[in-house]
């Protein structure tokens, strides 16, 4: 596995995480942002997952930057 397969790997994982809508599947489970931050367990392993998945939802016009040079790198890569 080289190093462009890591970083193709974590783009997709984080193109799953931006792709999660808080109301309709975040929520309902007990994910959301209010509801670690109101409990106070932001240091617990689930509350820096909710964080980590509200970072990379904050940035998804970095994510489309990253998306778009893939897509082109694989394109002229082959």
């Amino acid at each position: 596995m080289g190093l462009w397969t890591l970083f193709e790997g974590f783009l997709l994982l984080a193109n799953a995480f931006a792709i999660l809508n808080e109301e309709r599947f975040l929520a309902p489970r007990g994910w959301s942002f209010a509801e670690v931050s109101a409990a106070g367990r932001t240091k617990s392993l689930k509350g820096q997952l909710v964080g980590l998945i509200y970072a990379v939802q904050y940035m998804r016009v970095p994510l489309i930057a990253l998306n778009a040079i893939t897509i082109i790198v694989k394109v002229v890569s082959g």
